[in-house]
């Protein structure tokens, strides 16, 4: 079965800009938000300014996108309504499978929170690796690959996507770039806010161009 369309030319996926997820401070306690869901987390006055900056630099690399597809959560939305302003493409369109990892119970605690207050879901995230471990109304990695595989197979031409760094690295992942013992030794976030990161066709396989770039927020 094919990876992705055998249609699609390029695919440019951007990270949402800053959340006031990302920006919480750590303070050691259990939590690190409280009081909203993380479909509606919104961007800080910085990830405001990080996804102005990125539309010029899309405008860039193509004169005009085929195809946006994007999150519906509303961080990847806000990112995209002021990064096309300045790119000649179709308006958005949401689609649910782009979303973020949902993590279930887990949503808003920190590491010390999930030990201390579950502490079996902290004892199976250590026997099974965060790659495979689907916390109590959550999903596990593969979970999300499975749902981006589809996304993947459906796409052709030039295509932009708005979403999230868990959707830029399982790409990687999807792409043969990256293994499961990669994705095991992650610790964090390792694509930047805004970050572009992009693929383009030579003649059967997609050629990494760029990779979490982030020279336009300098």
């Amino acid at each position: 079965m094919e990876v992705v369309g055998t249609g699609l030319r390029s695919l440019t996926l951007v990270r949402h800009g800053e959340s006031v997820v990302n920006a919480a401070p750590y303070t050691g306690s259990d939590e690190f938000i409280t009081g909203i869901s993380d479909s509606e987390v919104p961007l800080t006055e910085r990830g405001v300014a990080q996804a102005v900056a990125a539309g010029p630099r899309l405008a860039g690399f193509e004169p005009d996108f085929d195809l946006v597809l994007c999150s519906p959560y509303l961080r990847t939305r806000e990112t995209a309504r002021l990064a096309l302003s300045a790119v000649a493409a179709p308006p958005p369109r949401y689609d649910e499978r782009l979303r973020d990892r949902e993590t279930g119970i887990l949503f808003g605690l920190t590491t010390f929170g999930i030990e201390r207050r579950l502490p079996e879901e902290h004892r199976q995230l250590q026997r099974v690796g965060r790659f495979y471990h689907r916390p109590a109304g959550g999903e596990s990695w593969p979970d999300v690959a499975l749902r981006l595989r589809a996304v993947l197979r459906e796409l052709h031409g030039h295509v932009l996507i708005f979403a999230h760094d868990i959707t830029i690295v399982l790409t990687r992942y999807i792409f043969g770039e990256l293994d499961i013992a990669d994705l095991q030794a992650q610790t964090g976030a390792e694509v930047g806010n805004a970050s572009i990161t992009r693929w383009e066709r030579d003649n059967s396989e997609m050629l990494s161009i760029l990779y979490n770039d982030t020279s336009h927020l300098s």
